[in-house]
C-alpha cells in the first residue's frame, strides 16, 4: 500500500495547498491513505473542529499532532470523540484524546502512533520506552505501523528511527518543519526521515513572516507572529510498505509548489 505523510499545515496557506495540491498527487502516486500532522493547521497554532472538517473534505484521512495540541482550547470538547485525531501518546494519563488509532485502507487496518520528543520541549513521558509498550499493543491488530515523532532534535529523531528499526513501518519525524534529505530505508525495514518538512507559506521563517522574525533577531525583542504570505509548499513523504509483514519497500521524499 502507499501511504502519503504530510509534513506540518501551517494555517490558512497551508490548508489551501491541501486544498490545490493534494488531490493532484495523490492520482500521481496511486495513494491509498493520507496521513498528515495538523497540530498548526488553525492560525498557525492548533487545530479547531471547523480546520479538522475542511482538511477531511479535502483528502486528509487522519491527523495528528504535537506540542502545539491544546493551543486551540476548544480541542478538549471534541478530540474524544474523533477517531481520526490522535496527539501525543506520551502525554501524562488523563489528558483528552488518544496516542494512537487505526484507520482502514484496502481491507487492511493501519496503525498510526503519535509521539513527542522531550529534548528542548515539555519534559513528557519517556517515548522510547513507551513507543514500545504501545507498539506491542498496535501489532495485535495490525502489522504496519506508521509513527509521527514529533521533536526538535535531530538526534533523539534518529535515535528512535533506529531503537523502533524493523518493530514499525516508519518513524517520520515532524515539528521543525524543514525537509531533511535524509529519507530511507533503515536496516530491518523501517522508513525514515528526521523531518517530513512543512505544508504553508514558502517564502517565510518556519511559516512565519520573515521580516518578523529577522528583525527578532536583530534586536532580540518580542514580536507578533503573523503567517506569510505568496507561494505555498507542500512537503510530504510516500511510503510503500508491505501490508502483511508491515515493512516499507521504499520511501520518497515530496515538494510541491505553487506560485
Amino acid at each position: 500500500m502507499n501511504i502519503l505523510f504530510i509534513g506540518d499545515i501551517v494555517g490558512n496557506p497551508g490548508r489551501e495547498a491541501i486544498k490545490v495540491l493534494l488531490k493532484p498527487l495523490i492520482k500521481e502516486y496511486g495513494i491509498d491513505l493520507t496521513i498528515a500532522n495538523g497540530e498548526n493547521a488553525a492560525g498557525g497554532k492548533g487545530l479547531t473542529k471547523e480546520v479538522a472538517e475542511e482538511l477531511y473534505d479535502d483528502g486528509i484521512e487522519f491527523i495528528t499532532m504535537g506540542n502545539h495540541v491544546w493551543d486551540q482550547r476548544s480541542i478538549m470538547k471534541f478530540i474524544d470523540q474523533e477517531a481520526r485525531l490522535i496527539r501525543p501518546a506520551n502525554y501524562p494519563v488523563g489528558a483528552p484524546g488518544k496516542g494512537y488509532g487505526y484507520i482502514r485502507t484496502k481491507g487492511k487496518k493501519v496503525g498510526v502512533l503519535n509521539l513527542s520528543g522531550r529534548v528542548f520541549l515539555n519534559s513528557l513521558e519517556d517515548p522510547f520506552s513507551g513507543a514500545i509498550r504501545w507498539i506491542n499493543e498496535m501489532r495485535q491488530e495490525t502489522p504496519v505501523i506508521i509513527v509521527d515523532f514529533h521533536a526538535e532534535a535531530t538526534s533523539e529523531k534518529v535515535a528512535l528511527g533506529w531503537f523502533l528499526d524493523g518493530k514499525v513501518s516508519a518513524v517520520l519525524g515532524t515539528h521543525t518543519h524543514i525537509q531533511t534529505a535524509d529519507a530511507r530505508l533503515l536496516h530491518q525495514g523501517t522508513a525514515y526521515i528526521t523531518d517530513v518538512g512543512m505544508t504553508g507559506p514558502r517564502d517565510s521563517v518556519l511559516g512565519v513572516k520573515k521580516e518578523t522574525i529577522i528583525n527578532r533577531f536583530l534586536t532580540q525583542l518580542p514580536a507578533k507572529f503573523e503567517l506569510a504570505a505568496g507561494p505555498i509548499q507542500l512537503n510530504a513523504v510516500v511510503i510503500d510498505v508491505d501490508e502483511t509483514t508491515g515493512k516499507a519497500r521504499s520511501i520518497a521524499p515530496i515538494q510541491r509548489v505553487k506560485e
